[in-house]
């Protein structure tokens, strides 16, 4: 049995359902990413999340929607005086944009409850954490996460990182390049996205994003890049895999999500990285013909 553990935060997600009307769901991008692990993962697979809610009844609906697809949470701290954060999503045709409320999240106090955090982390076989994930904690709480799993590291622990680079919840570019730059050179596998690479390194090709990543130490990289091709770097061998067209395409959140927990999941059952890369490109092409970050195994055509 694999076990792959997500550290992270889970939102309350509102989307417009026209007439000043919106439909709340439950969205993070580590949280998304699980989801589409659970999906493709072996039924003996672990999958677990690490974050931390409230008391109030939002949590307990967010922590029974968790457990509902299948992913464990049964360490999660509860803080009394802190609650889920929030987001709103805005679409233009079928881009989005977002707008957030996250001042009195749980989550970004989760590394502060070392006991169900390090727990976790001993039991799982692969750690999954992305630049979010970072930059949602106080400085000190972002240093001992990493402290941690590099400890982690040296026991035999894998991990993966998503840098997933949103330049406003840091408060300085400099820092935030540091510390995306060492969370991905301490990580075995990194899944960066081309538009967040060019924009904050200056990457003029996805290739560019993999040898750069590789020359940190990451041993495994594969860059997303929309519909283009997905470009795939390991043991020094550069490869491009074609993306097929997806149409009718509606909502393209939780695209890269979808990609990398199908992708991990893939790895973690044994397929090869063909096989891997192309259930994971499958995946997000169903993904965003649906509206919001979550969709069934039956959407995803996996009944």
């Amino acid at each position: 049995m694999t076990s792959l553990l997500g550290i992270g935060e889970c939102m309350i997600e509102l989307s417009s359902a026209g007439d000043d009307l919106w439909r709340q769901r439950f969205s993070g991008d580590v949280f998304n990413a699980l989801w589409y692990a659970r999906a493709h993962s072996a039924d003996d697979a672990d999958v677990a999340f690490h974050t931390a809610v409230g008391t109030d009844p939002m949590s307990d609906q967010m922590l029974a929607f968790i457990r509902s697809g299948g992913i464990r949470c049964a360490d999660t701290p509860r803080i009394a005086d802190r609650r889920p954060g929030l987001y709103t999503i805005q679409l233009n045709g079928a881009e989005r944009s977002f707008t957030y409320w996250r001042d009195t999240s749980a989550a970004q106090m989760m590394v502060r409850h070392p006991g169900p955090l390090w727990r976790d982390v001993a039991g799982a076989d692969v750690v999954y954490f992305s630049g979010i994930t970072l930059a949602i904690l106080p400085p000190d709480d972002l240093e001992t996460l990493l402290a941690g799993l590099v400890e982690h590291k040296k026991q035999g622990g894998l991990l993966a990182f998503d840098p997933n680079i949103r330049p406003h919840l840091w408060a300085d570019k400099d820092r935030m390049l540091d510390v995306i730059s060492r969370a991905a050179g301490l990580s075995d596998l990194v899944l960066p996205s081309f538009d967040d690479e060019t924009t904050a390194f200056g990457d003029r090709t996805p290739q560019d994003s993999a040898k750069r990543y590789a020359d940190l130490g990451a041993g495994h990289v594969v860059v997303k890049n929309g519909p283009a091709d997905t470009i795939h770097l390991q043991d020094g061998q550069l490869t491009a895999f074609p993306v097929a067209p997806v149409r009718d395409i509606i909502d393209t959140t939780a695209a890269g999500d979808s990609f990398n927990g199908a992708y991990i999941a893939c790895l973690l059952r044994g397929l090869p990285t063909e096989d891997a890369i192309s259930a994971a490109q499958r995946c997000a092409g169903q993904v965003i013909r649906h509206k919001g970050a979550i969709i069934s195994r039956n959407d995803l055509g996996l009944v």
